[in-house]
């Protein structure tokens, strides 16, 4: 992984949301990378602090959306006074304006002040106010066409509904009579502040998702047309649902609520250089990061697919000579069109031959890394004589320190976790187990860059993040010794990666 270098400024707060069980991936990825500071994480996201510029942010590989971090707060609070509780929702604007204010300037330097000229800064503080209301009724009119419906990755990798700042006509007067009521004891005096102090309205809608006990009592919906009246009536901004200046994410939990604006309009997960998506590029990385590859070393995919792992391998450790190997020519055509798209035919080279007969020399091979494929083709009666087949090919190529990494079904996680529990220890310190109600945990931030070599615990609020290391003295399958693995979430299935280094015969003992 590079490391952080050239910085723009000075220093911001960001989060990242990351899929189930990679926030620990992406927790070392900002230190390495951008020499993040004040990095913590919970569940789904990771927290940190840098001045690096655009350019290196945009090199996180780990993570699913970056955003300039706004607000972090104590959760809302309930209570059965529906109307107290989206006054404590309106405070996320109303608490500190100001705030809400620096934090557009700072976007804006970011983007290097590219964002669309605005007509509210020539209009008097009583034209803005009324232009304020006719935009709350045009909403209101037009809450059913201009409903959007969007994807946006949270720590569980599952598709979160996105719904736009609009309002309902019928069945929601009682929530805009009672936003409207607190709105009005706006004064114009602090818009007119804000206005002067922004110099330009922004375009914008909202984006929110609600979990835990509040998803209980309020939608998504209800929560963003609240934020939505309170910024319009209090800085003047304009909703606009398909092509906003400016997106505001919020999220509100039983731990936090969290506010933040999207630094990029695409996802980071979404890599410009794959034509045709395969394994998801963040677990894809996530492997390769594990994989200890060194410049000059022989990479195999004994079961490439599309290319995903070596192409994400490639991108990030160029100095090295991949080669993806697949029985069937059509996922192989496919793998050969996204090396080519993505530049990288001097990289990478393509084999036809199956994973149980690999024809290369025994002790070839300085890093295996490979998503298994089982659970589609093959019965897990079978997929168990298979694994051992398969492990026992790349134990054969791979040469002695050499590493494996694989990524496995929930299935044939449970057949290999009962394996590794008969015959290595488990670090427990490092073991985020999902037993804790709360769901803290102290987790050692393993971080190469510390100054002083030692790891650092972070207080956590994590929770469903599987990470077990290995005593690597024990083994499992031949003398390929078992480290550590990882459960992390693909989006609608869960899968462990695993990591195994081969060690000499005479230390199995």
């Amino acid at each position: 992984m590079a490391e952080a270098s050239g910085c723009a400024g000075p220093s911001l707060r960001y989060f990242c949301t990351a899929g189930r069980g990679l926030e620990p991936f992406l927790l070392r990825e900002v230190r390495a990378r951008l020499g993040a500071t004040q990095v913590e994480y919970v569940s789904g996201k990771v927290f940190f602090t840098t001045n690096s510029e655009l350019s290196k942010l945009k090199m996180l590989k780990s993570g699913e959306r970056l955003f300039l971090l706004l607000k972090k707060h104590a959760p809302i609070s309930l209570s059965r006074n529906k109307g107290k509780v989206f006054h404590e929702i309106q405070k996320l604007v109303t608490e500190d304006p100001r705030c809400w204010l620096d934090i557009i300037s700072i976007w804006k330097h970011l983007h290097g002040n590219k964002v669309k000229q605005g007509n509210i800064s020539k209009e008097n503080p009583k034209s803005l106010k009324r232009k304020s209301e006719e935009e709350i009724s045009i909403i209101t009119k037009n809450q059913k066409r201009e409903q959007i419906l969007e994807t946006v990755s949270d720590e569980c990798h599952v598709e979160e509904q996105k719904k736009s700042v609009v309002l309902e006509t019928n069945n929601n007067m009682d929530l805009l009579t009672e936003s409207k009521t607190f709105l009005e004891d706006t004064s114009e005096s602090r818009i007119e502040k804000s206005v002067e102090s922004n110099n330009r309205s922004f375009s914008f809608r909202v984006s929110c998702r609600c979990s835990g006990t509040i998803a209980k009592v309020f939608t998504s919906q209800e929560v963003g047309k609240v934020l939505g009246i309170t910024l319009i009536k209090q800085l003047g901004w304009k909703a606009d649902l398909r092509n906003p200046d400016l997106e505001l994410f919020v999220h509100l939990n039983d731990i936090y609520s969290v506010v933040g604006i999207p630094v990029f309009r695409l996802p980071l997960a979404t890599r410009e250089y794959i034509r045709t998506a395969g394994l998801r590029s963040t677990v894809a990385w996530a492997m390769a990061s594990l994989a200890e590859i060194n410049a000059g070393a022989f990479v195999l995919d004994p079961m490439c697919g599309l290319g995903t792992i070596l192409l994400e391998a490639a991108k990030e450790w160029p100095n090295v000579h991949y080669l993806g190997a697949d029985i069937n020519d059509s996922q192989l055509q496919g793998a050969h069109e996204n090396i080519k798209a993505a530049g990288l035919m001097d990289k990478i080279e393509l084999l036809k031959a199956s994973v149980i007969a690999l024809p290369l020399p025994s002790e070839s091979v300085d890093v295996v890394i490979s998503d298994i494929p089982f659970g589609k083709k093959f019965k897990i009666t079978k997929d168990i004589k298979l694994l051992q087949n398969i492990l026992r090919e790349m134990e054969r190529v791979l040469h002695v320190g050499g590493t494996v990494v694989l990524l496995v079904s929930q299935d044939l996680h449970r057949h290999m976790g009962g394996c590794i529990s008969n015959c290595v220890e488990n670090d427990t310190s490092l073991n985020a187990t999902s037993g804790n109600k709360k769901g803290a945990a102290a987790v050692k931030d393993l971080n190469p860059e510390e100054k002083n070599q030692s790891p650092r615990s972070i207080s956590s609020s994590i929770t469903g993040v599987e990470t077990e290391h290995f005593n690597n003295k024990t083994t499992c399958f031949g003398s390929l010794a078992a480290v550590e693995s990882y459960g992390v979430s693909l989006g609608k299935t869960d899968a462990f990666i695993y990591k195994y280094r081969k060690i000499l015969a005479a230390g199995m003992q």
